[in-house]
């Protein structure tokens, strides 16, 4: 319970759009899983209360055999709740990302690495690799190292 207080509620109301300093991995691997959490019990509430919406994603028509044809769509599901949380966090987990960007010596700016779309396949991969190395020892231009305070 420490932990949800310190690295989720404490990051949301005290470090909401804070995209400049330093995030521990601590910090950024406990918000991703609280977050992860979180968005799943409002997935969960979201089909229990019916509080979902659905949606036509693709329709296909093909010819079965020379006098049929059969109707093949797709839906997906969303809730309104978890939409509305996804919305609510979106800054707060740019924010984290980029402070995390920063403590391991890089720009912020490699997380659009993640929205571009012809890049975003590899660009995951490699954030998950920044996402995971070691916080640069010292200060660097970005503040001092966090673990060290």
């Amino acid at each position: 319970m420490e932990q949800f207080n310190r690295y989720y509620l404490d990051l949301l109301k005290n470090k909401y759009a804070q995209f400049d300093g330093r995030a521990t991995r601590s910090e950024f691997w406990y918000f991703v899983l609280f977050n992860l959490i979180v968005s799943i019990l409002l997935s969960i509430l979201d089909g229990m209360l019916g509080t979902n919406y659905t949606y036509e994603v693709a329709t296909s028509t093909m010819a079965t055999t020379s006098a049929e044809m059969a109707s093949v769509s797709m839906t997906q599901s969303i809730g309104y709740l978890q939409s509305f949380y996804s919305l609510a966090v979106l800054i707060p987990s740019l924010a984290v990302s980029i402070r995390r960007l920063h403590d391991t010596g890089k720009s912020g700016w490699w997380v659009l690495l993640g929205v571009i779309p012809i890049v975003n396949f590899i660009g995951i991969f490699v954030l998950l690799f920044f996402y995971v190395q070691d916080s640069q020892p010292g200060e660097n231009q970005y503040g001092p190292n966090p673990k060290e305070l």
